[in-house]
């Protein structure tokens, strides 16, 4: 069994909120995976399956909550402005060196996977390959994948959804009703929700400030300081193996995830037949298995050089 040690590390004035799980028996050569949820501001909890990699793959698997929300440092007062891509490409750098990491993976999931673009095009020096998973290469992409996705719900639920959004109603049941239709097909197809999930989206409502400044208050109304956000015209800049996974009903739809195999030298791609945005959750031993193949081939490559 891996061992669990949980940590607060200084970043600048704060402090991020950091679980290393450690394997007990190491591989030889095998890099550390550090994880970076999505949300923005959804915490640690839904991703947190992934420390079975530990045990599975014989490597040290980090999870962090990101600034501002879950365990770490709380600013609900921070300013708009204050919540922007390199605040996190920052936090991530301190995380790494703090940990005294000379090489890492990095595994991204949804905004993770964002992010984990956002840090791959800086080519940060420590990071070894790069898994965007459930990710669009741009907001447009991601709003234009939701309105197809919308146009095929039931005209009642597109309705509701329309209304209320229109009226800035967007807390009125009915709403929320239409909202939870759209996520049962194309963000998480399990019934009942994982209570992994439910944690992190109930710390998130109980502090929303991060999502709702940064993404807007659902998964496909965006109107947060990420609606203009692309990388796509900086792909060409990373440089270190990439895996790209989605699920065949994914709120990522195809459109908005292309643009990392079109544009980053190498990369590759996975669809999960049957699943949707939490694919981890929904296939979590397919899901481990192809990543564990690609860690131990880049492990691979990088013991060799």
């Amino acid at each position: 069994m891996s061992t669990v040690s949980p940590m607060l590390i200084p970043f600048r004035e704060w402090q991020t909120w950091v679980r290393v799980t450690t394997p007990d028996v190491p591989l030889v050569g095998a890099i550390p995976l550090v994880v970076l949820h999505g949300g923005p501001g959804m915490a640690h909890n839904y991703v947190r399956n992934l420390e079975s990699l530990a045990d599975e793959t014989g490597r040290t698997v980090i999870h962090y909550d990101q600034l501002g929300c879950g365990n770490s440092t709380h600013l609900p007062d921070a300013p708009r402005e204050f919540w922007t891509p390199q605040l996190f490409v920052d936090e991530f750098e301190n995380l790494v060196r703090h940990l005294g990491l000379e090489k890492v993976h990095v595994l991204g999931q949804s905004w993770g996977g964002m992010l984990g673009a956002e840090i791959g095009v800086r080519q940060v020096p420590q990071v070894q390959s790069l898994a965007i998973c459930n990710s669009p290469a741009s907001m447009q992409l991601w709003v234009e994948g939701a309105a197809e996705l919308r146009a095929l719900l039931p005209q009642e639920i597109q309705d509701a959804l329309d209304r209320h959004e229109a009226d800035d109603t967007v807390t009125d049941p009915e709403y929320l009703h239409a909202t939870e239709v759209f996520y049962s097909r194309h963000v998480c197809r399990l019934d009942p929700t994982p209570q992994d999930l439910v944690d992190s989206e109930a710390q998130m409502q109980a502090d929303p400030t991060v999502y709702h400044t940064m993404n807007g208050p659902n998964e496909f109304h965006v109107i947060g300081t990420l609606r203009e956000w692309s990388v796509i015209d900086r792909l060409p800049d990373v440089t270190v193996p990439t895996l790209v996974v989605a699920g065949e009903f994914d709120e990522a739809t195809p459109a908005t995830w292309q643009p990392f195999l079109d544009l980053i030298p190498g990369s590759v791609g996975h669809v999960f037949a049957g699943a949707s945005h939490c694919t981890h959750v929904e296939q979590p031993v397919e899901f481990r298995a192809v990543i564990a193949r690609f860690l131990a081939q880049h492990d691979q490559q990088q013991h060799d050089q």
